[in-house]
């Protein structure tokens, strides 16, 4: 479970998986600016103030404001789904 104030760990998954070349023009805004919005909560809430759950998610994620890709974005990318 995701920590209040953030993004589901549903939603991300859900996010990832479908390919974006089945995503309207507005489910792509939409998962933009939710990630935006995840992203900074990430950045507001101290590491020590997240629980484990959350790390381990910010982790997968790779919620942490760097340019690296996440494990998730790797997973799509090394199966032909993602954008690069």
């Amino acid at each position: 479970m995701s920590d209040h104030g953030r993004q589901s760990f549903t939603d991300k998954a859900t996010a990832a998986i479908k390919p974006d070349s089945e995503k309207s023009t507005t489910e792509h805004f939409g998962d933009k600016i939710k990630g935006k919005s995840d992203s900074a909560a990430s950045t507001l809430q101290p590491q020590s103030e997240k629980s484990t759950t959350q790390q381990v998610g910010d982790a997968f994620s790779s919620n942490s404001n760097e340019t690296k890709p996440s494990l998730a974005e790797k997973a799509k990318n090394a199966v032909g789904l993602g954008d690069k």
